[in-house]
């Protein structure tokens, strides 16, 4: 998902709850958290985990536009997770900034954004499709 909230792709199992309502909520924990680092003197947190019972997530800045989510249960372990997503993160973060650079939307974290979507749907396409 884009930082707006907005949803770019998903993998696997389609999610069983209203994926919009949930981009929505995850792109404001990771504001909201952005500011708690800023508060104790962080720049920025990379990566957030929200660890449950059952169900968990992480977490993960991708050039500073878009938050990887990855949703895992007990079938594996969080430094599984974060081994595999750390090489993810770096790969994707190439790929994103040379498209947001092709599509004239490579202004960094501080420019005006309209959302990650506006005018990159056949650069997103190429990616996931």
């Amino acid at each position: 998902m884009d930082r707006t909230g907005q949803l770019v792709a998903t993998v696997g199992d389609p999610p069983q709850f209203d994926s919009a309502a949930f981009a929505s909520l995850t792109a404001a924990d990771f504001s909201a958290n952005d500011q708690l680092a800023k508060m104790i003197g962080e720049h920025e947190f990379a990566s957030l985990v929200h660890q449950g019972q059952k169900e968990s997530m992480f977490l993960a800045d991708v050039a500073k536009r878009v938050i990887l989510v990855v949703l895992f249960d007990q079938r594996t372990t969080l430094g599984l997770v974060k081994l595999k997503g750390k090489g993810v993160v770096e790969t994707l973060t190439k790929v994103f900034e040379e498209m947001f650079n092709r599509v004239g939307a490579g202004g960094g974290p501080s420019a005006p954004q309209k959302g990650l979507l506006e005018g990159a749907e056949d650069e997103i396409d190429k990616l996931f499709g």
